[in-house]
């Protein structure tokens, strides 16, 4: 259920005699802004707020935030109300606000375990009610500020070709000179030698950098802002490598419940060219030489 107000969302979840007593800026990444907001009971809630237009990235967000929780394999936030506030001009998203607390002396080691197990979980469900169509998701939603396109495939390589890399390449358009498109077009001729389809199709968080996952209220990692669809495990564990990675406990526990295969390392960079892409259309040209480097080592 949508709300027309964050006051008739507040009390609407929380009971009638509940008001937003006072609002607290806190770190929300870089496309929402995003407060601490401590209720007349004394409890807080996570809110993140974009402009009024902008309502669909949060009704995106709650469809993966449900479809990562109804796996119950790891930590998500619960997400509790989401509308406009006609009044004050903005769109916003209310979720459960996460108390950390110290880190579990096995933090790494569960979270490679229970990511491992997301990736495991059934997921036919969240893509197509026909089964033949296995990678995707059930709609359309965001990578950052990007659209990012699910449209249901068939095949892994197919999918990873057509819904990811050629929509990004697509819009750098004049971002890229000549050579650097014919590399592209190249590439994307020749995909299906590069990579692999997977044995099972796996639920991915989709943008899970270490700047998307945070020590819970138990101990254990919990992961958030999801750009959420059915793929190759692979995708995911490359993200999480491409910003500095995690310690090599994570990705032991991981291979441990969700073996990998040792060619993935080859196949690690031909993956984060799809978030090299989307960093030179969000952000600029100082991505450029980044995918200008997987280009040349793979086209």
């Amino acid at each position: 259920m949508e709300f027309t107000s964050l006051e008739l969302a507040v009390s609407a979840v929380f009971g009638e005699s509940k008001r937003a007593m006072s609002r607290q800026a806190v770190y929300g990444g870089d496309i929402n802004r995003a407060y601490r907001l401590t209720l007349s009971d004394g409890s807080a809630v996570f809110m993140k707020c974009n402009a009024a237009a902008n309502i669909d990235f949060f009704r995106k967000e709650v469809d993966g935030l449900n479809a990562l929780w109804a796996a119950r394999t790891i930590g998500v936030p619960e997400p509790l109300a989401l509308g406009v506030d006609r009044r004050q001009g903005f769109s916003f998203l209310l979720m459960e606000y996460l108390d950390t607390a110290p880190k579990r002396k096995d933090y790494w080691e569960t979270f490679g375990h229970e990511l491992a197990r997301l990736h495991r979980a059934a997921t036919a469900e969240l893509v197509s009610e026909n089964r033949a169509l296995p990678f995707g998701f059930r709609t359309d939603n965001y990578i950052g500020a990007s659209r990012q396109i699910n449209t249901p495939k068939t095949g892994w390589i197919d999918f990873y070709r057509d819904c990811r890399l050629y929509p990004q390449i697509r819009m750098a358009g004049q971002k890229l000179d000549s050579a650097t498109r014919r590399k592209c077009e190249s590439l994307l001729q020749r995909l299906d030698t590069l990579l692999s389809e997977p044995e099972f199709p796996s639920l991915l968080h989709g943008d899970l950098w270490s700047g998307n996952a945070v020590g819970g209220p138990d101990g254990k990692a919990w992961i958030y802002d999801p750009a959420a669809y059915v793929g190759h495990f692979e995708a995911e564990l490359a993200m999480t490598e491409l910003f500095g990675g995690f310690p090599a406990t994570f990705y032991g526990a991981y291979h441990e419940a969700n073996p990998i295969d040792p060619g993935y390392r080859e196949r690690r960079d031909l993956y984060n060219l799809y978030h090299m892409l989307n960093h030179l259309n969000l952000f600029g040209g100082s991505y450029l030489s980044a995918v200008r480097g997987i280009l040349n080592r793979y086209a």
